[in-house]
């Protein structure tokens, strides 16, 4: 069993659902990445989710695209994301999932890329824009490497795909809960909770469902693990925090440490 797994299950076990934590790394500068994670784990976020940034991030909101603007104007590169997650992975014992689009997997080379992954103590890799009919090389290597793919599924995702998506994701299924791009949102929409139960059906049992994007506020970390998924998938939340803070780097981890902590006690109650 994988580490992202074996997180999942021992929080099952406990009656809590599982808190993700996503930030850009090297956002606002690379050497705070890891205070940032420092922050993150210390609040409670079970599970780190480190993206690489990138120009064309087509799948996130205003917020991740200018945190990736920073990260990439101050010199961040994909080999010293993946150097970032080592050194995080060697200061705490919490998961490491790697977010990225497919174009700097592809320029490094997949073997590569694993490699390099595998050797910082990577866990897993969501690669935002890779369908999964075209990710069969892809999985094998990462397969070999010990890593796990994370895929994601969407509101439009038909039942057969749906079913092909949950064979091939290891580690957890990322449910995408609403049409758009990431971003803090007001409310919970009732369609990602009619989402969640139509997607529990084929992930229960299987594999660990947790839901992304607009997730952002206690309220919706309690419904969504009151829906029966197994974790929240929280990041412009954070990444606001980075962006409102970056003058007073402090003050921005207090925030983190704080506001992680809100959104993991939410999703402390029993997940049935």
């Amino acid at each position: 069993m994988s580490r992202i797994s074996q997180v999942f299950q021992n929080l099952k076990a406990q009656g809590e659902g599982a808190l993700v934590g996503y930030v850009t790394g090297g956002d606002p500068e690379p050497r705070l990445t890891p205070l940032i994670a420092k922050a993150l784990v210390k609040g409670g976020v079970d599970i780190l989710e480190l993206g690489i940034p990138f120009s064309d991030p087509i799948a996130d909101g205003p917020t991740i695209q200018a945190a990736s603007m920073r990260a990439l104007q101050a010199g961040t590169t994909p080999k010293m994301v993946l150097e970032m997650a080592g050194e995080i992975k060697n200061k705490h014992d919490v998961p490491v999932a790697i977010l990225t689009y497919y174009n700097p997997v592809f320029r490094m080379g997949p073997d590569k890329f694993f490699s390099l992954a595998r050797s910082s103590g990577v866990d897993g890799v969501i690669v935002a824009d890779l369908p999964v009919e075209e990710a069969v090389d892809y999985k094998q290597t990462a397969d070999a490497c010990g890593v796990d793919t994370i895929f994601l599924a969407a509101p439009s995702t038909s039942a057969m795909r749906l079913q092909r998506i949950v064979e091939s994701t290891s580690g957890f299924l990322y449910l995408v809960s609403h049409f758009g791009v990431t971003g803090e949102q007001a409310a919970m929409e009732h369609s990602t909770i009619q989402l969640i139960q139509r997607v529990l059906p084929v992930t229960r049992g299987r594999v660990p469902l947790a839901v992304g994007f607009g997730i952002s506020k206690p309220e919706h970390v309690k419904a969504i693990i009151g829906a029966g998924a197994d974790g929240a998938i929280v990041g412009s939340a954070f990444v606001n925090i980075v962006s409102r803070r970056r003058s007073n780097v402090q003050q921005m981890l207090n925030e983190i440490e704080e506001t992680a902590c809100r959104l993991k006690e939410a999703a402390k109650q029993h997940n049935t």
